[in-house]
């Protein structure tokens, strides 16, 4: 434990890096649990703890690299760490708190619903009159939002914290002497947050939902002749092979999972981190093998494609066949009401699809990947043996392969099925660098943030039955290694963030999606421009 204090410390100091601690929590889990049957039950970690921590990460949501490397962190500087998994309802978090009297709760979350699900978790803690610190964390999170909408629901100490090297000063502060002084200062700041917050939210400006519709982005339909897919319909594909998809993966967020910024390759010649980034690239290209030799990970895919025109400007119409008699599908798209400045469009994913009555014969395409399948039984042998590190890596390496797998199909979409681009040769660069022509954005991202947009696609092309992912309560996909979303092939088509919309587009979106209005504000929460 000493040894780990030390870990710690160099690692606060940025002095040591996450593999190396994470490598270091290994060998420390491993000794403790050879040691326990020997030791007195209250000695167990070599004397007092700095604390009992609750992590989980909240009910609907699937993903935990983040959670579990705060664990380790957390662990490897004394505290005592009670992890109940995922997909866990506020009701057994607090149940759990109180039970096992911890110090404090963490909440993780990653797809915009657990934003949501954490301000509930916030106001039960207030109506049960709790007043344990509550963390935030997750890749969703952000200090405005822990400040405008969680903190105000609890009166307790909450703090979002960054990443794991912020959640043991934040801890050990909390739980220290000055701990009361140390909440009440991040209240006050919090609290003016909240005010430039309002005061910048005044100062935006954002134009009407007509205003915005007749502002939207015009292609020049009159001379857009779209390319008629091969495939009309779905096709799946099982056990696709991982030595396929392995050559696809972009390597560079695998080193943002483990904290280590910089782009791949020239990582490796930074003269900080570098030497630790190749170790860390040798250990996941062996875990690729290994995977990929005993057939560890299967991976699944469906993707579809069909006749597709706009309507009502934002709702595109998906047809069974070419005589676009009947529509088999509607899929409903926000649009951007910030004020633009001259010539610039507000922009929806619907303008990119032609007008039903342009006359224009349009398509649009549906995926979804996973490379999770088989992955539960080799993360619980992970944790059988206190292995945290080839835990963590697994589903890192999970998550870049499922990326990777994304990137493989559209270009066999773009190149065979849809062939609209048959001829484009790119490396791999390229196609990280999205040099091809069409896009394929997912349900949850900046351009299309609803995530009840999921259901219908997942309905349309099969995507359970035909690739095993299945979708949560808050339509999270699960194995958490899965990708799924559009794909859309005019050449002028392109990412962009939606930013705030306002109430007017909401009313009229409600409507469209036959949704109370209601429901519709709690899953768009983060993009409103207006309180609730």
């Amino acid at each position: 434990m000493d040894g780990m204090n030390i870990v710690g410390d160099l690692f606060g100091a940025g002095k040591m890096f996450l593999p190396q601690v994470v490598k270091s929590a290994r060998v420390m889990k491993k000794a403790v649990a050879y040691l326990t049957p020997y030791l007195e039950q209250e000695k167990k970690g070599g004397g007092a703890s700095a604390g009992k921590i609750l992590l989980a990460t909240v009910k609907g949501d699937v993903h935990d690299i983040g959670k579990n490397i705060v664990g380790v962190v957390l662990a490897c500087n004394n505290f005592e760490i009670i992890d109940m998994g995922v997909m866990i309802p506020k009701e057994a978090i607090l149940d759990k708190a109180v039970e096992e009297n911890v110090d404090i709760i963490g909440l993780s979350g990653l797809i915009t619903p657990s934003l949501d699900e954490m301000v509930d978790v916030a106001k039960e803690m207030e109506k049960r009159g709790m007043k344990i610190p509550l963390l935030i964390g997750g890749a969703t999170t952000s200090q405005i939002h822990t400040a405008v909408k969680i903190d105000t629901q609890y009166s307790g100490p909450v703090f979002h914290v960054l990443d794991a090297s912020k959640s043991v000063p934040v801890s050990s502060s909390l739980l220290g002497e000055d701990g009361d002084a140390f909440a009440a200062a991040k209240k006050k700041a919090y609290a003016d947050i909240r005010e430039q917050y309002a005061s910048r939210k005044e100062t935006k400006r954002y134009i009407s939902y007509e205003q915005a519709r007749k502002n939207k982005f015009q292609a020049d339909w009159a001379n857009y002749q779209a390319t008629k897919p091969a495939l009309n319909g779905e096709i799946a594909f099982t056990e696709f092979p991982n030595e396929e998809i392995r050559k696809y993966i972009d390597w560079t967020p695998f080193f943002s999972t483990w904290q280590l910024k910089g782009k791949y390759p020239k990582i490796f010649e930074n003269q900080i981190i570098g030497k630790e980034a190749k170790k860390l690239f040798e250990d996941a290209n062996k875990m690729l093998d290994w995977l990929i030799e005993d057939k560890k990970l299967i991976s699944n895919a469906v993707i579809g494609l069909y006749p597709a025109n706009s309507v009502e400007d934002d709702t595109v119409e998906i047809y069974a066949d070419d005589s676009r008699e009947k529509v088999i599908k509607k899929f409903h798209f926000l649009r951007q009401q910030g004020q633009k400045g001259s010539g610039l469009p507000n922009l929806s994913l619907a303008d990119f699809i032609a007008p039903k009555d342009s006359g224009v014969a349009d398509y649009m395409g549906f995926f979804a990947v996973t490379t999770g399948i088989g992955i539960e039984p080799l993360l619980e042998e992970f944790e059988r043996e206190h292995d945290d590190y080839n835990s963590i890596m697994l589903k890192a390496v999970a998550d870049r392969l499922a990326e990777a797998f994304a990137e493989l199909m559209h270009e066999r979409v773009r190149k065979e099925f849809w062939g609209y681009d048959a001829a484009e040769i790119f490396s791999n660069e390229e196609l990280i660098s999205e040099k091809y022509q069409g896009i394929r954005p997912a349900p949850g991202y900046p351009a299309c943030p609803d995530h009840t947009e999921k259901p219908p696609l997942f309905e349309l092309i099969h995507a359970e039955k035909n690739t095993g992912i299945y979708l949560t309560d808050s339509n999270a996909m699960y194995p958490a290694s899965s990708v799924s979303g559009f794909y859309i092939g005019h050449p002028e088509s392109k990412y962009f963030g939606l930013g705030k919309i306002a109430k007017d587009q909401v009313e009229v979106y409600a409507q469209r999606k036959e949704m109370e209005i209601e429901k519709v504000e709690k899953w768009l929460a983060p993009v409103l421009n207006y309180d609730t």
